[in-house]
């Protein structure tokens, strides 16, 4: 498990207290969501923040159009911005797989008392194999893609391959929501690669982001087949439509519930 400098924690409290102060918002959850959470820093690593936000509903019946997310300024040590809960909602609608990871980080900075688990709980029903396989082949190709000849590779990249990757080998397998840290989707690799991958894990704790290595031939030629196996795969799996409903509902009820 990664653990969070204290002081850093205290830093990443204080500055949620002022965004909420500064914007008229309530911050419903706050976590880790790059690198950190995923259980592989590099030394140079930033803090990847993200939280989910309400806004007093009056805000939401206006006509005008409403921004749903916040941004802020990245620094050396901090990257930090939220999303509307309306916005989060729209995209578990779509079975985006963003909520559906920042919901099981393992680092967690704020939390209203059981608005995750609901949440999780209300996800499960917007999970979709074909749209989540598709998204994680996209993200694993683009990674892939910046790799010089095929072969060298910044470490960082790397896992943006493998990671991804794994997670849609996850969805095919398993036709459910894949884990956000690499450990569990380590299982479905052959037990030589996997303790491959667990060297460069080890690897990527000791050196900067920009480190470049030379992917192993073994594990190229299991990142081709795995990607080939996906896509051929994910031509079988059903289109679902989803119902706003239930959607609707739970946003009313934290809407409600921030109004008392």
């Amino acid at each position: 498990m990664i653990e969070i400098d204290q002081t850093v924690r205290q830093n990443i409290f204080e500055k949620l207290e002022e965004i909420e102060a500064n914007n008229n918002i309530k911050i419903l959850f706050a976590c880790e969501s790059g690198s950190r959470g995923w259980q592989f820093p590099s030394p140079d690593s930033d803090y990847d923040v993200r939280f989910i936000y309400l806004k007093p509903m009056k805000y939401y019946l206006s006509i005008a159009e409403q921004t749903d997310q916040l941004d802020f300024p990245i620094n050396e040590e901090l990257d930090i911005n939220g999303w509307d809960l309306r916005k989060v909602l729209q995209l578990l609608y779509k079975s985006n797989s963003t909520p559906f990871e920042w919901l099981q980080s393992p680092i967690i900075y704020r939390e209203e008392e059981r608005f995750p688990q609901r949440l999780v709980n209300l996800g499960t029903s917007y999970f979709s194999r074909r749209t989540q396989t598709h998204h994680y082949l996209g993200i694993s190709k683009g990674a892939l893609d910046t790799a010089v000849n095929g072969r060298e590779i910044r470490i960082k990249k790397l896992f943006y391959v493998l990671r991804p990757l794994l997670a849609a080998l996850w969805c095919v397998e398993k036709n459910s929501v894949p884990p956000m840290m690499i450990n569990p989707l380590l299982t479905l690799m052959p037990t030589e690669l996997k303790d491959l991958t667990e060297e460069l894990i080890a690897l990527k704790l000791t050196k900067e982001e920009s480190y470049v290595i030379e992917i192993p031939t073994s594990l190229q030629s299991y990142i081709i087949d795995t990607y080939r196996y996906c896509e051929d795969a994910s031509k079988g799996f059903e289109k679902k439509r989803f119902d706003y409903g239930p959607l609707d509902e739970f946003f009313v009820n934290q809407l409600d519930q921030y109004e008392y």
